[in-house]
């Protein structure tokens, strides 16, 4: 199995006088441009199928959901070694570039947090808030950096399938520990534990407030595609949710995802001491004022607003701490600055 790519020395781009940074793809992302489609088919010969030639030259159908699944797979292979990749039928199937964009930001956030030196890897806790059967952030996260994680989700099968991914993988099963939630209303509690210290959570919370929400949200993005569908709504619309995957606790909360941060803030104030920086992908732009106001009310330390982009698509994590500068300077000699 290739070893960790070594990634490139941090940029510093985590701090800014408003606490917010401009969206692009990050500048150590694998994927920028185009993907070398003959060169991921050549590495997974399953993606062969899939291809189509267009005016601009080798595509795939993004509408087409094994289309995507083999592209994924194929990626994972090629670029980052990770072997026999998959998700459960019917899961999400993550979009590789945006989840390796926010591991990226994070090693920022932590470098800046270290005098602009990212910490050594073997001293990086990471954890990560509702993994999936896709496990994406931590074998992306062990792949580019060798942080260690431990992920969570309330789903058992899904943790069972994230199982036989890391059998597959068993450099990256050293980095990684699976724990179940066992309360679904829950999002810190039962998963931190005494005497465990994390450097920085990831969460990629639940969108939608309702499943028929989620339903409209995904077939607006299959008729964006021009894949309209003739068939009833009713039918349409369970079309769409399958074929863009996500279910359940994936895709909607009550709340939807506002509710959750919210939550998930109110959680972390209870473990002050437990995470350096708490962080959460924030979807909607319209969120940030009440967001920002709870994290006032809550009277963090620190807190900072990072802007992502790709493409179209423009979304932004959110990260706070709650260590004092005195508490953070003594997490800094215990954890990062080990000799």
């Amino acid at each position: 199995m290739p070893a960790p790519r070594k990634p490139k020395p941090p940029v510093n781009n985590a701090a800014k006088s408003d606490k917010t940074v401009s969206a692009q793809l990050h500048p150590r992302n694998r994927h920028q441009g185009r993907y070398d489609l003959s060169a991921l088919s050549t590495s997974e010969p399953g993606l062969k199928e899939f291809l189509v030639q267009t005016a601009h030259g080798l595509s795939v159908d993004f509408a087409n959901p094994a289309a995507v699944f083999m592209l994924n797979r194929a990626i994972l292979q090629a670029d980052y070694g990770i072997l026999n990749w998959s998700v459960l039928a019917g899961q999400l199937c993550p979009a590789i570039p945006g989840r390796a964009d926010y591991l990226h930001h994070l090693a920022d956030l932590l470098s800046d947090s270290h005098g602009g030196r990212l910490p050594a890897a073997s001293g990086i806790q990471v954890l990560d808030i509702g993994t999936g059967s896709s496990l994406i952030y931590p074998l992306l996260g062990s792949a580019d950096y060798g942080w260690q994680f431990v992920a969570t989700d309330i789903n058992p099968a899904s943790l069972d399938h994230a199982s036989v991914l890391l059998s597959h993988n068993p450099v990256h099963a050293s980095r990684i520990v699976l724990r179940q939630q066992p309360d679904p209303g829950a999002i810190f509690k039962n998963i931190l534990q005494q005497g465990e210290w994390f450097d920085v959570t990831l969460c990629n919370p639940p969108f939608h407030r309702s499943p028929q929400e989620a339903a409209a949200g995904s077939e607006r993005k299959w008729r964006q595609l021009g894949k309209a569908s003739a068939a009833p709504k009713k039918q349409a619309t369970q079309t769409a949710v399958l074929n863009f995957g996500g279910k359940d606790a994936e895709l909607w909360c009550p709340g939807g995802e506002l509710a959750f941060i919210l939550q998930m803030m109110d959680e972390s104030a209870l473990f002050p001491a437990h995470c350096y920086w708490y962080s959460s992908l924030v979807a909607k732009a319209e969120h940030l004022p009440a967001l920002k106001a709870r994290l006032k009310q809550l009277k963090v330390q620190d807190w900072r607003e990072i802007a992502m982009g790709q493409g179209n698509k423009q979304s932004r994590l959110l990260a706070w701490t709650f260590l004092t500068p005195s508490q953070q300077s003594s997490w800094k000699k215990l954890r990062w600055n080990k000799r």
